[in-house]
């Protein structure tokens, strides 16, 4: 579905992207994840057509995006990062207004808009100006539009950053029963439990690709040391920790740290450095990887 071949992208002296190696056969739900900077924009706005590569080429669907980028964009529906429709229009002037700029045909615009509102629980609301929709609303309306035309291709950069928990969970059942119908989305995401989600994942850092495959085999390149911790003083346990270069990071669950660092620690070091403090280890053990491990193991070593 997506085939990229030595993809690179620069500016002036700069490379931002690549050169990057895709070869995803699968549909379903692709997330893109990296930390800031890593060139996830850059990359949506490439598969977009919005931006042609400097070099290498791309294609989805076999469609080649430099070659043929009105063919691709008549496929996709885009909905960028910052809430860009119009705040002083209605839900449904907003929708129709891309009806038209789609030029979806009159006979199936009042039952395309009807299922999408039905769809996105906006129905009651049809008549509030965007403005003043709640920030899971606005999320849910801006992904309306970008359906308007029954897009093969979906195409979210960070959808739900900002969104409540509850939104996030309501925007995903919606992103689920998409794929189910058939849609290919393409997501970037800061949120690791959205990523779980994900059919497969595509990590990139500072331009270049550090994994592309499913979530479970991310997870299996982190091989480092894991172990979730409590002791009489965590607060202070937690400064330890942190001093040690071989820690990539250290996160306070409630009563629990979570450790994750370099296999050149083990239990027994870490035992040894936090009783060095004059602290009370009550409990250490070994866990796997989470993806959130991994993609931190990942940006460090």
């Amino acid at each position: 579905m997506i085939k990229s071949t030595g993809l690179t992208k620069t500016f002036g002296s700069k490379t931002v992207l690549g050169p990057i190696f895709l070869d995803l056969e699968d549909r379903g739900i692709i997330g893109l994840l990296g930390p800031d900077g890593a060139g996830k924009t850059t990359l949506l706005r490439i598969l977009c057509a919005i931006m042609d590569p400097s070099v290498g080429s791309i294609s989805i669907d076999g469609t080649d995006i430099k070659k043929d980028p009105e063919k691709v964009k008549q496929k996709i529906g885009y909905m960028p990062q910052k809430f860009s429709l119009y705040g002083d229009l209605t839900v449904m002037e907003n929708m129709l207004f891309y009806a038209d700029l789609y030029m979806v045909p009159a006979k199936e615009l009042k039952q395309t808009i009807e299922r999408l509102l039905k769809f996105s629980n906006l129905t009651p609301f049809v008549n509030r100006r965007a403005e003043n929709l709640s920030g899971g609303m606005k999320q849910k309306l801006g992904l309306s539009c970008a359906l308007i035309h029954k897009p093969e291709i979906l195409i979210l950069d960070e959808p739900t950053n900002g969104v409540d928990p509850l939104s996030r969970q309501e925007f995903w059942q919606i992103l689920k029963e998409l794929r189910d119908d058939g849609v290919f989305i393409i997501i970037s995401t800061p949120y690791m439990d959205e990523a779980e989600k994900c059919d497969n994942i595509i990590l990139i850092d500072k331009g270049v690709l550090l994994h592309c495959g499913p979530p479970e085999d991310l997870k299996k390149k982190h091989l480092g040391y894991i172990a979730d911790i409590s002791t009489s003083d965590n607060r202070k346990t937690r400064g330890i920790l942190d001093a040690d270069p071989r820690v990539f990071s250290v996160n306070d669950y409630r009563e629990i740290l979570h450790l994750n660092c370099s296999r050149d620690l083990t239990t027994g070091d870490v035992k040894k450095m936090i009783e060095a403090g004059g602290i009370e280890v009550i409990k250490i053990k070994e866990v796997g990887p989470q993806i959130e491990d991994a993609f931190i193991y990942m940006v460090n070593t």
